[in-house]
């Protein structure tokens, strides 16, 4: 695809980045997990810089976002990029602006030097386990994402 661009985000994104957030919560079926706010998402984006988004472009419109940041492997004693979010717009899907999304983070984790790229997927996605096998991607057998939130979280703190 030769007429993707790419920008990274801004301060001034908050609301574009929120917006890809809820079209990717709705395409989820989780619309009613997402608390965030274009407060919040300045805070910790822009302010405290703990994760980066980049967007997917046709001409001047944002047709798709990732965000993504930086995790750490002891073993290889190297950064890693864990992509958190991947989401193209409904109207842009199947013109391969996700499959861009994804060489240029791996385009960004080789020029950063990192030694992973990765992410997770809901195991009833299959259009897009599909889509991640086809690039390469392999799932991780014998791992499982634990989680620790809210009340419990604080719970745990304690």
């Amino acid at each position: 695809m030769s007429d993707v661009s790419f920008r990274f985000a801004s301060e001034n994104d908050c609301g574009l980045i929120l917006e890809f957030i809820n079209g990717l919560a709705v395409y989820e079926k989780l619309e009613d997990e997402v608390v965030a706010t274009e407060e919040v998402l300045k805070e910790w984006l822009f302010d405290k810089n703990a994760a980066e988004v980049i967007f997917a472009m046709e001409g001047d419109v944002e047709v798709g976002f990732a965000l993504f940041f930086h995790n750490f492997s002891t073993f290889l004693g190297k950064a890693g990029i864990y992509l958190e979010d991947l989401y193209v717009k409904p109207e842009f899907r199947s013109k391969g602006y996700g499959k861009a999304l994804i060489k240029k983070l791996a385009q960004i984790a080789v020029e950063r030097d990192c030694g992973r790229f990765e992410w997770s997927c809901l195991d009833w996605n299959q259009p897009s386990i599909d889509f991640y096998l086809s690039l390469g991607a392999v799932p991780m057998e014998g791992w499982t994402v634990y989680r620790v939130s809210g009340e419990t979280l604080n719970d745990l703190a304690k």
